[in-house]
């Protein structure tokens, strides 16, 4: 049911608008979806968009079995998060990586969080975890627990809920290839910001691949580049 019209942005209904950018996402995609369920099964759910970027898998196929909207999208996730925060139409917008699945109780803390008025100018977080049982996963899911506390800086693994209204008073996301999530972030600001009492629980696949120490020492140097100046077009070729 459309209840107000979007400043320029279309008829906007009620619910929220669950995004996902993906490309090559078959192997994680469907955990993610199922998690999530289908849109309209929850009550606060109006849909589902993956925006895909050019995938040469089955994560096109896998998503509308998974009962989502797939538009296309030029490849970049800070591109296609904002591709499809501009087709959607809730009234709240969250954000969530193709390889990040929620816990089960997910929609009840979400709900919770836009059932009160003054979070309409906040936006939340989940809490970060990955799906590895290794001691190196716990020490790097406190690490993130502390950089969101002390610093205010979650990434976009931890997803994004916030109101399509202040999404768009902020700017949005900008069409970058990396650290789109940092620079959001810092226009929602830390006073701004809430973690939710529920995990997103993340693939732990790249750091696997690449060791723990290895990868968190590589997102830290480009994190440092980024707010160096460095240009994220440059910074990619040294995150991979």
């Amino acid at each position: 049911m459309t209840v107000r019209e979007g400043r320029g942005q279309g008829d906007v209904s009620t619910g929220i608008s669950i995004i996902i950018p993906a490309l090559d996402a078959a192997a994680s995609l469907h955990r993610t979806l199922a998690r999530l369920g289908v849109a309209g099964d929850r009550p606060a759910v109006h849909e589902i968009i993956v925006v895909d970027g050019g995938s040469r898998d089955a994560t096109r196929d896998i998503a509308r079995a998974g009962g989502a909207r797939v538009i296309p999208s030029l490849a970049g996730r800070g591109r296609q998060l904002a591709a499809g925060a501009a087709a959607a139409r809730g009234e709240w917008l969250l954000f969530l990586h193709a390889d990040t699945a929620l816990d089960p109780d997910w929609s009840l803390h979400v709900e919770r969080f836009i059932g009160a008025p003054d979070n309409r100018d906040r936006a939340a977080v989940f809490r970060f975890a990955l799906d590895d049982d290794a001691p190196a996963a716990r020490r790097l899911e406190r690490i993130v627990a502390w950089r969101v506390a002390r610093l205010g800086l979650p990434y976009g693994d931890q997803g994004l809920l916030i109101a399509r209204e202040l999404y768009h008073r902020i700017g949005g996301f900008a069409p970058l290839p990396l650290m789109e999530d940092v620079d959001l972030i810092r226009r929602v600001g830390r006073d701004r910001l809430v973690v939710l009492e529920c995990r997103a629980v993340t693939s732990a696949a790249r750091y696997a691949r690449h060791g723990y120490f290895v990868r968190s020492l590589r997102n830290l140097l480009c994190l440092g580049l980024y707010f160096g100046g460095v240009p994220p077009r440059m910074i990619i070729r040294l995150y991979g």
